[in-house]
């Protein structure tokens, strides 16, 4: 080899070293600045999260003085910059899924109070074995220690891995669909507290009975007069006119949601009960975030809001839908 030859070689190896760690570095700085991002997202999560603890619990409410469960995560997420759902069972489903012992700061957790089923509240970790919520039984947003919940954890998900946005992909959403059953739901919320009376006369609305209720919300929300006749009548209806459902997690927002008789609180009371078998005697509005509408005594106080998942709701369920 020449004099010649053994420079131009060696040049070209220099100049290939060069580039190859030129272009390690790069691609190191530019994961490093991924990193970066998105550990910044999850600070600015975790400190907007315990700057409003103290703020007041109101149900569907996504700020900026009253969150609701889903809202609290909703509103602390957008400001983060991240666009998400704004119900509970949007947000377990479309997250990506983490496993419990790897949650990090700025995940989402999502509990339910017998630890099974789907998630009827849900909260952000904030690290350290802390994490906030929205109470609904406290009233505000209040923080707690996860060890302390980990019987009620039935999942945890992030938003805050992936890309840079984190943003989710949508299902295809009918908003036809979603905007009627927000008409149902904010006509029915008008008779919050309304005495309960079985067999209501529908003559005038100072009480009211399940079906009349749900006969004036569908009347002045949407303008569909299913008749005066009761439950099984509404579902009698719905199934001729409209869409309907024996899959819980098919529900929408505003649907009719029917159930069976009262047989005890507990699941193993409705043991080896085919719902399909039972008579419908009783009828609600599903709200979405696992809530229900409904009124069904007088010692509950008449129209109000209730828990679905994890109590007899659930396990009296027979079907559900809307009545177009």
């Amino acid at each position: 080899m020449t004099k010649r030859d053994w420079i131009q070689k060696s040049t070209v190896a220099v100049m290939l070293s060069t580039s190859l760690l030129m272009f390690g570095e790069s691609g190191q700085a530019a994961a490093a600045s991924d990193d970066s991002q998105l550990s910044g997202k999850a600070e600015k999560v975790v400190g907007l999260a315990e700057s409003l603890v103290g703020k007041d619990y109101k149900y569907g409410a996504v700020g900026p003085t009253n969150f609701g469960s889903a809202g609290l995560a909703t509103y602390i997420f957008g400001k983060a910059g991240v666009t998400i759902e704004d119900t509970i069972a949007e947000l377990y489903r479309t997250g990506k899924t983490v496993k419990k012992d790897q949650v990090k700061a700025g995940d989402l957790l999502f509990f339910s109070t017998k630890g099974t089923g789907n998630p009827s509240f849900m909260g952000i970790y904030l690290g350290n074995d802390r994490f906030i919520y929205s109470s609904q039984s406290e009233g505000e947003v209040i923080e707690k220690r996860l060890s302390d919940y980990m019987g009620k954890l039935v999942g945890a998900r992030t938003f805050l891995a992936g890309s840079k946005t984190a943003e989710p992909a949508k299902p295809p959403v009918n908003n036809d669909t979603e905007s009627k059953g927000d008409k149902v739901i904010e006509a029915g919320k008008k008779y919050l507290g309304t005495p309960y009376e079985y067999a209501s006369t529908r003559s005038n609305k100072d009480t009211m009975d399940c079906s009349e209720f749900t006969m004036w919300a569908y009347r002045e929300g949407l303008g569909i007069d299913m008749g005066r006749g009761g439950a099984r009548s509404q579902a009698n209806y719905v199934k001729q006119h409209g869409h309907y459902t024996y899959d819980m997690k098919q529900l929408k927002k505003g649907d009719l949601v029917f159930f069976m008789s009262y047989r005890g609180w507990k699941e193993s009371d409705y043991k080896g009960v085919d719902p399909l078998k039972q008579s419908i005697t009783h009828v609600g509005i599903y709200m979405g975030d696992d809530k229900l509408l409904q009124t069904f005594s007088k010692e509950s106080g008449g129209v109000k809001i209730t828990d679905f998942s994890g109590t007899h709701w659930e396990y009296r369920f027979i079907m559900g839908g809307r009545p177009y």
